[in-house]
C-alpha cells in the first residue's frame, strides 16, 4: 500500500540526513528551486486538492493564496507542531522518525509563498521529537539546505525551533502566535487573519506537520497523482490515529475516504478481547461520540461534518461494550475544563458546568431535567465561545446525550449504570450546581461576558 509521510520511518537511522538523502530526501527542494517557479509549486498544491491536516480541512492552496497577495515583509511560515488533541499522535511519529521530511516541507511552503523565516512550534512534552527536529535543522543548515542562497539559487530562508509549555489552547492558530511572541496563549480576534496580520504583525502561513510533510511528494510526483490516491471522493492519503479498545492500535496512513469499518476491523484487527463495538470518535477528544451503527461512515472532512461532527486530526478512538458513555463523557469534560484558557466566560464556566452536571449523573443524584440542562449549556457554548476550544468542547458530552439517551435515563431515572462503571453511590459531588446557578451562568454566556 502506498505511503508518503510514514514510508521512511522503519529505515535504519531514519532521522539522520544521510538516510533521508539516500531515500530521495531534498530531491523535491532541488527540483522546486532549479526547475519550478513558486507559482508552479503552488499550482501542484492546488491540483492536489489537499485539505489541511490540522483539523479544519481548509484547502491548503487557498490558504497559501491569501498569503501570496498579502503586503508586508518579512513573511513567516509557522509550522503548528503543538499536537495535543487526545487520541492524536501522527505528528510525533514524523518528528521523531523522519524530521527531515518536515524540514523539507517547510522549505517548500516558504519558497512557494515568498516567506523568508520559518518557525516550528513544537509541543513542550515532545522531548524526543524536539531533539530530533533540532538536530535535523542543524544538519540541513550544515548541508546548505537552509540559509543564504540555498543550492546556489536566490532563495534564502531562516528556520527556528520553539517549544511550547504544554497548553492545549496554543494549538489554536492565533494563540500559537501569541505564545511565540512571548505573550499569554490567548486566542486573537479575527479579522485580521494571520495571512494579513499574523506573527509579529506580518503575513503568516500556518500549516500543521502532516500538511507540510506531504509537500515533497506532491512536488516530485504531481498534485493530480497525490489527489488520486484518495477513495470515496477523498483526496490523497491521511494518517488515521487509532486508539482505544482495538487489537492493533497505531498510526495508519491510508487513502482519505477510508471508512471507519475498514480502519477498525481490517487494519486495527477489530475490537479487543472479542468484545463488541459500542461507540467511537472520528476526530479525537473534541469530536462527537458516535454509536456503533455509524461504523460505515466515510472518514473525510465533508462526510463526517454531514454526520454532525468533525474529522479533526483523525484521531479515531474506539470504545467497546463494557464502556459507560457517561464515564467517557466526563473524562473529556474534565480535560476541556482543565485546558480552558479562561479568556471567555462561555468556555471557562461552561466546561465546568458540563463536568459538574456529569458528576451528578455519575453518582446517581442528577435531577430529571439534567439532559435538557446539558443540551442548553452545550448549545450556548457552541454559539458564544470565543475560539474553537470552547465551541467544540461540548461535542463529546452533548453527543452522548443525543446518541445514548437510554443510558442517561438509566443513570438519572433508575439510578443504575448499565455498564457497571459509575459508582452510583448517591454521594453529592464536592461542587454543586443548581438550576438557578446554571441559568445565571447561561444568561451571562449569551451576553458574551469576558473575563
Amino acid at each position: 500500500m502506498e505511503q508518503i509521510c510514514l514510508r521512511r520511518i522503519h529505515n535504519d537511522n531514519s532521522q539522520d540526513i544521510e538516510s533521508y538523502i539516500a531515500h530521495d530526501g531534498y530531491t523535491a527542494l532541488r527540483k522546486a528551486l532549479t526547475e519550478m517557479t513558486p507559482e508552479a509549486v503552488h499550482e501542484e498544491v492546488r491540483a492536489s486538492n489537499m485539505g489541511g491536516r490540522g483539523g479544519a480541512g481548509f484547502p491548503t492552496a487557498m490558504k497559501w493564496n491569501f498569503l501570496v497577495g498579502a503586503r508586508g515583509q518579512p513573511k513567516y511560515v509557522l509550522c503548528n507542531f503543538d499536537e495535543s488533541e487526545p487520541g492524536t499522535f501522527s505528528n510525533r511519529i514524523i518528528g521523531e522518525e523522519d524530521p527531515h521530511l518536515l524540514v523539507e516541507g517547510c522549505l517548500l511552503a516558504a519558497y512557494a509563498t515568498g516567506c523568508s523565516i520559518i518557525f516550528i512550534y513544537i509541543r513542550g512534552e515532545y522531548f524526543l521529537a524536539y531533539e530530533r527536529v533540532k538536530h535535523a535543522i542543524e544538519q540541513a543548515y550544515a548541508r546548505g539546505f537552509i540559509g543564504k542562497n540555498i543550492l546556489g539559487t536566490d532563495f534564502s530562508v531562516e528556520m527556528h525551533l520553539r517549544r511550547g509549555a504544554g497548553a492545549y489552547i496554543c494549538g489554536e492558530e492565533t494563540a500559537i502566535m501569541n505564545s511565540l511572541e512571548g505573550k499569554r496563549g490567548y486566542p486573537r480576534a479575527r479579522p485580521p487573519f494571520p495571512a494579513n496580520e499574523g506573527l509579529f504583525g506580518k503575513p503568516t502561513l500556518i500549516n500543521n506537520v502532516e500538511t507540510l510533510s506531504n509537500l515533497p511528494d506532491i512536488v516530485l510526483k504531481g498534485g493530480e497523482w497525490w489527489s488520486n490516491l484518495g477513495v470515496n471522493e477523498g483526496a490523497g492519503l491521511n494518517i488515521y490515529c487509532l486508539s482505544g479498545h482495538v487489537e492493533r492500535p497505531g498510526a495508519y496512513e491510508l487513502p482519505m475516504g477510508t471508512t471507519a469499518r475498514e480502519l477498525i476491523y481490517e487494519h486495527g484487527g477489530g475490537i479487543w478481547q472479542g468484545r463488541e463495538l459500542k461507540a467511537w470518535k472520528p476526530g479525537g477528544a473534541s469530536s462527537a461520540i458516535l454509536p456503533a451503527d455509524m461504523i460505515d461512515l466515510v472518514l473525510d472532512f465533508k462526510p463526517v461534518q454531514a454526520a454532525g461532527t468533525i474529522l479533526g486530526t483523525a484521531g479515531v478512538v474506539v470504545m467497546d461494550d463494557h464502556t459507560c458513555v457517561v464515564d467517557a463523557a466526563i473524562r473529556d469534560a474534565t480535560f476541556f475544563e482543565e485546558e480552558s484558557c479562561g479568556f471567555c466566560f462561555p468556555c471557562r464556566d461552561g466546561t465546568r458546568v458540563l463536568r459538574m452536571l456529569l458528576e451528578r449523573v455519575r453518582h446517581g443524584v442528577a435531577a430529571p431535567d439534567t439532559m435538557d440542562l446539558i443540551e442548553h449549556a452545550s448549545t450556548d457554548m457552541m454559539g458564544a465561545s470565543f475560539c474553537g476550544l470552547g465551541q467544540f468542547a461540548p461535542w463529546p458530552v452533548v453527543s452522548t446525550v443525543r446518541n445514548f439517551r437510554k443510558e442517561y435515563e438509566a443513570h438519572i431515572l433508575e439510578r443504575v449504570c448499565p455498564a457497571g462503571v459509575c459508582p452510583m453511590d448517591g454521594a453529592e459531588p464536592d461542587e454543586h450546581v443548581d438550576r438557578r446557578t446554571l441559568q445565571e451562568m447561561l444568561v451571562a454566556q449569551k451576553g458574551g461576558v469576558l473575563a
